[in-house]
């Protein structure tokens, strides 16, 4: 599942960077460059390139909800 903010940055990029972008989100949550966010138990980041995707999994049923997207200069304020 990918939320509104993230679907919509996503949608903004070349067709190209979309498809890398969508193809890292199609591995989570076992491969990528994946970090535990500080301070938080359930979300994470995945870095493709210089894009930052935040998700987190809920553990009852396998699902991963991408929450947001963006450039890693901007994507955690």
């Amino acid at each position: 599942m990918i939320e509104k903010p993230a679907r919509k940055f996503i949608e903004k990029q070349p067709a190209n960077q979309q498809k890398r972008i969508l193809k890292a989100i199609a591995g989570l949550p076992d491969s990528g460059d994946i970090k535990q966010l500080k301070g938080e138990t359930s979300y994470f980041r995945l870095r493709v390139g210089d894009y930052r995707i935040i998700y987190r999994v809920e553990h009852n049923v396998l699902t991963v909800i991408v929450t947001n997207a963006g450039n890693r200069g901007q994507i955690y304020k």
